[in-house]
Formats: C-alpha cells, sequence, structure tokens
C-alpha cells in the first residue's frame, strides 16, 4: 500500500505522531468530500440560464419591450412573486479545509457547465447542467456502502479487535498502539458525558457557545451567498449577455477555488486570526464599494446602464470580495469552531455549529431579492457593515489557536482578557496526571 511521509515530533519529551496518509485514507476521504462537492454544485446552481429563470422566474423578465428598456434594477413593485433557491440539503458533517476546497470545485464545474451547455436549445441546457450532480451523488452514495465506521464509534460499541485493525490500514502501519490508547483515553471521556447539550450552556463553556453561534452567522452575513446565489441574476439586471452573465459567474467560481487553496497554504503559517481580519476588511472595503458604484449609477430609482468598462470594474469589485472570503471566513469559519471544542462537549458544539449556519444560509437564500428590493443598493451596505463587526469581534473576542492541541485549548482562552473569568481553573490541563493516567485496557 501506497503512502506519503510518516512525521514525528517531540513536544515536551512526548512523541507525537502525526501520522501516515495511505491510498486507504485518501479514497476514503474522496468519497466523503462529495458531499462538499455537491453542496459546492449547488450553490454555482443552474440561476443563470434564461430559458430556467423564465420558467420558475418569471418576475425577473419584462412583460414587454418598452418595460425592458426602462428596467429597475432593484426589483418590480408591482409583482407579488417573491422566490429564493431552495438551499436545503443534505450536509455530511465535512467541516475541515479539505471539504471546503471540495465545495469550491464544485461552484467551478457547476458555473462551466452552466456556460458549456449555453448554445444547447429547447431548454435542454439547463437540464443536462442539473442533472451533472447525479455523478457525484452516484460517487458518494455507492462509495458509502463501502466505507468502514470509525474508529472511535468501533470502540464505543465494544469492537476493540476491529477499531484496531482499521486504524492500521488507515495508517498503513502496524505500530498504532499509542494512537489506539488515546483513542480509548477518549472514549472513556467521552462516556463520562451524559449531556452535552446541558454542558454546553454551562458558564465555563461560553467561549465556545458564543464562537459556534456568532461565527457562523457572521459568516452568512458577510453577503457571500447573496452574492454566490445570486450573482447570475444581478450580471442580468446589470445588462449583461447570456454568454457573458455566465463567464463571469464563471470566474468568480474560479477566483473562488484558488483563494481557499491560498487559505490553505497560510492558515498553519500565518494563523486564524490575521487571515479572519484582513479578510474581513477586505471583504467590507468591496462590499461598500459595490453599493457605492450601484447607487452613483443607478440611483434610488434603479434605472440607469454600465458602460463596458465599468462592468469589467463591478465584476473585478465581487472578484475581490469573493476571493476576501475564500481565503478568511470561508474556510475558516468552519474550521476555528471544529477545532476550539473541548471533546465533552465537541458533538453538542459542531451541531450547532452547523445548524446556525445552516439555518441562515436559508435566511439569506430566502430574502436576499425581497432585501435588494426595498433596501435597494443599502443591502451592500448592511453586509458591509456587519464584515466590519465581524471584524471587530475577531479582532477583539478570538484568541489566535494555531499549533494548539486540543488539551491545551482552555490555557489559551484561560489567558484571554474576556473570556478568561469563565475558565475555572480545574479546567487547565494536568499534563502529569494526563501522562500517568491508567486506562484498564483490558475491557478494549
Amino acid at each position: 500500500m501506497a503512502r506519503f511521509k510518516r512525521k514525528v515530533v517531540i513536544i515536551d519529551g512526548v512523541r507525537q505522531d502525526e501520522g501516515t496518509i495511505t491510498n486507504y485514507m485518501l479514497v476514503a476521504c474522496m468519497v466523503a468530500a462529495m458531499g462538499g462537492l455537491i453542496f459546492g454544485y449547488d450553490s454555482g446552481g443552474v440561476a443563470s440560464r434564461e430559458f430556467f429563470l423564465k420558467k420558475f422566474f418569471p418576475a425577473l423578465f419584462p412583460i414587454d419591450s418598452n418595460e425592458k428598456n426602462h428596467a429597475n434594477l432593484y426589483c418590480k413593485e408591482h409583482r407579488k412573486q417573491y422566490c429564493g433557491r431552495n438551499v436545503s440539503m443534505c450536509l455530511a458533517g465535512l467541516i475541515y479545509l479539505v471539504g471546503v476546497s471540495i465545495s469550491t470545485v464544485g461552484i467551478v464545474v457547476a458555473n462551466y457547465a452552466n456556460y458549456l451547455t449555453a448554445d444547447i436549445k429547447g431548454g435542454w441546457g439547463w437540464r443536462i447542467a442539473l442533472s451533472i450532480a447525479i455523478i457525484p451523488a452516484l460517487m458518494l452514495g455507492v462509495g458509502s456502502l463501502f466505507l468502514p465506521n470509525s474508529p472511535n464509534s468501533m470502540l464505543e460499541r465494544g469492537q476493540s479487535d476491529k477499531a484496531k485493525e482499521l486504524l492500521q490500514k488507515l495508517r498503513g502501519d502496524s505500530d498504532v498502539d499509542q494512537e489506539f490508547q488515546d483513542l480509548v483515553f477518549a472514549s472513556e471521556v467521552a462516556k463520562k458525558v451524559d449531556n452535552p447539550w446541558k454542558d454546553i450552556m454551562k458558564p465555563r463553556y461560553r467561549p465556545y457557545l458564543v464562537m459556534c453561534i456568532l461565527i457562523p452567522f457572521f459568516q452568512q452575513f458577510s453577503g457571500i451567498n447573496a452574492i454566490m446565489f445570486y450573482a447570475p441574476l444581478l450580471f442580468r439586471a446589470l445588462g449583461f449577455g447570456e454568454k457573458a452573465l455566465m463567464l463571469s459567474s464563471a470566474i468568480t467560481g474560479v477566483v473562488n477555488a484558488v483563494s481557499t487553496c491560498v487559505s490553505i497554504a497560510l492558515v498553519d503559517s500565518s494563523g486564524r486570526r490575521p487571515l479572519l481580519i484582513v479578510g474581513g476588511i477586505q471583504m467590507s472595503i468591496c462590499q461598500a464599494a459595490i453599493a457605492t458604484f450601484i447607487a452613483a449609477k443607478f440611483g434610488v430609482s434603479g434605472l440607469g446602464a454600465l458602460t463596458k468598462s465599468e462592468t469589467d470594474l463591478m465584476v473585478a469589485l465581487i472578484c475581490f470580495y469573493v476571493a476576501a472570503f475564500a481565503w478568511s471566513w470561508g474556510p475558516l469559519g468552519w474550521l476555528v469552531p471544529s477545532e476550539i471544542c473541548p471533546l465533552e462537549i465537541r458533538s453538542a458544539a459542531n451541531a450547532l455549529n452547523v445548524s446556525v449556519n445552516m439555518l441562515f444560509t436559508f435566511v439569506i437564500a430566502q430574502s436576499s431579492f425581497l432585501m435588494f428590493c426595498h433596501l435597494k443598493f443599502g443591502l451592500f451596505y448592511l453586509f458591509a457593515g456587519f464584515c466590519v463587526i465581524m471584524t471587530v469581534f475577531i479582532y477583539f473576542f478570538l484568541p489566535e489557536t494555531k499549533h494548539v492541541p486540543i488539551e491545551d485549548m482552555n490555557s489559551v482562552w484561560k489567558e484571554h482578557w474576556f473570556w478568561g473569568k469563565y475558565i475555572p481553573d480545574d479546567a487547565l490541563p494536568d499534563r502529569n496526571a494526563f501522562r500517568n493516567l491508567h486506562v484498564d485496557y483490558s475491557n478494549y
């Protein structure tokens, strides 16, 4: 079995094995990542296809040529139909950077599928583009039949021998005793937690509770899904032709994917806080610039037009905004909540993080048209304001967590100027006690 180089480091005199990446592990991750690709493909969507929009969103199109020549950028107030896309989807639980990058690949594939099928007549273009999602769905469904349970879940059900065998297969090495003992210890700790949802409400877990609610909330109210879901419709309203608007959407998808790779490359060297803060500043500037640009060209009435150079500038502003999100709040909005929470509340905290994110994804998707209609260019000022607020929040309330092992996470929060008062002294790790801890492994 092929495997990559194994890395071992020594921390405080303790051997820390960072494991081996085997082909078996890669295949398992790729199958699981299909969930992220489907998520991204749905986000890229068919919202740019004229035939699709006329069938399901007729209020977006003028009734006659006279109305077309005097189209309002923001909305048509005499219409009563306000529709948003259906964003209900099954989230497989992937919250790590690899999953985020796969999701961006899905967005790129969706945008280019729209572009390549644009010339297919008779309304079949958008149907073909939409049906391509069957491919990753089949890969996920069929592949999941061959994926094993995790070693942790096997331990919880008393299948210790199978858990160890699977761990050896994943690592590509028979010497997994230390890691297996760590898993057994973690399983013992988890069994002592009766109700993680009750525990997470305790004052000692207040920092984690706040972060798992506000980070996904701010991630959505940065305005990213209003842009990514409805960028094709915005481009159409700005006067883009069918091919031009699909190409512009595809370009923003590529920017999204490339910028996510930048985050993956820098997150462990630059840290979480700098990326989140600089990304937030860049997003707020871009949102304010977009709002000002639309206000100058279309005003409150929504009547106006853009020259070719002005449309190019609008696309550039949107790309700068998407790039800022993709290398900061996009992946880190998932990474930070997943890595900061203690083991005893991690299941509840991660569930809360995902739930809040999906809830406000739904809210933004369903309300963006309506808000754009009533707030007009002010919608982008609103998102810019949220970007400023969340940047200030990160600056004052999120400590740096790069290279911090989970057993030391409480120490980081204990030293924080605000959160330290919530972390009791008995929550700090006793390394000697941990090292000397005896667990009866005969039961495993």
